[in-house]
């Protein structure tokens, strides 16, 4: 239930006492959440908040006392701070940071901006439809079913109206379309996705497992709950006119500024490549979920 902590960026660019807007340098960081070798500015940032991170529930649009976001935290630090890692990234641009001082114990947390998408939110005011929504998309674009970190590219404009930057490097590199993510948490309106390509059979899996499918007619529900599919992207969406990405998505007649995203071929697995992934089970066939070449026959 941690989304219910987006209130958490009113509370935190308040600038109370314990929570100070100084860009302060990361002390410590886990390496798979690093933006190193420039991934910020190339608007890649890496995945691996887990789907149970997510909650339509709490929202406050203009954000809450220092003293709740420390009633928030306190049950469970490492998984709070994870989640502020990515809200922070979402909302902040680059070379800004957010700082914490939980007190007992006493222990100082430091989160980077990234991607910029919430300048308004991040100054300090209360935050506007535009920002609830790209906040929302973006931090459903970094949710890894598996909790693990894969870097993706993530596109789209932030509420000022400007591209997240990208390079022609990043599209080669990040070749395979994968999804646009949508909706509002603030709201309790949800969160959405759709596809943008798909497996082509049943023998791949993706390390990016909530919405890329084999399948021709995907559940209502996404493989990452509470995130529900959709339809394909092409048929709800607007791409922005010479971009690689969408401008808006609309579903059941309301419009959402979205993110979206595209990831590597190499993230992509086969059945029948001598390697058994994580994505991948044992058993006596040649599909992703019984994959006897690769993982063996089930004991």
């Amino acid at each position: 239930m941690l989304l219910s902590t987006l209130w958490l960026m009113g509370a935190v660019a308040c600038g109370t006492e314990e929570l100070a807007a100084e860009p302060e340098p990361l002390a410590t960081q886990q390496p798979a959440l690093e933006f190193d070798n420039g991934l910020s500015a190339n608007g890649l940032s890496a995945n691996g908040l887990s789907a149970n991170g997510l909650s339509a529930n709490g929202l406050s649009a203009n954000g809450l006392s220092s003293e709740n976001f420390r009633l928030w935290f306190t049950p469970s630090p490492a998984h709070a701070d994870m989640v502020m890692q990515y809200l922070v990234r979402c909302a902040l641009p680059a070379g800004e940071s957010r700082t914490y001082t939980h007190p007992s114990p006493h222990q100082t947390f430091t989160w980077q901006g990234g991607l910029g998408l919430a300048p308004v939110w991040a100054s300090g005011q209360p935050i506007p439809l535009a920002e609830q929504q790209l906040i929302t998309a973006c931090l459903a674009a970094h949710v890894n079913k598996y909790g693990v970190s894969v870097l993706i590219s993530v596109l789209g404009k932030t509420a000022a109206g400007q591209n997240i930057p990208y390079t022609d490097g990043e599209l080669l590199d990040h070749s395979v379309r994968e999804a646009c993510f949508f909706g509002n948490l603030f709201t309790n309106e949800g969160i959405f996705v759709g596809n943008d390509s798909r497996l082509l059979s049943d023998k791949e899996s993706s390390s990016r497992a909530c919405v890329l499918s084999s399948e021709k007619n995907p559940n209502s529900l996404s493989e990452c709950p509470p995130m529900v599919y959709a339809e394909a992207c092409e048929h709800i969406c607007t791409r922005q006119p010479n971009s690689p990405f969408y401008a808006t998505c609309t579903w059941k007649g309301i419009t959402y500024q979205p993110i979206t995203t595209r990831i590597r071929p190499s993230d992509i697995y086969k059945c029948g490549d001598g390697v058994c992934q994580f994505t991948e089970s044992c058993g006596r066939g040649d599909t992703a979920h019984s994959c006897q070449k690769d993982c063996g026959r089930c004991p």
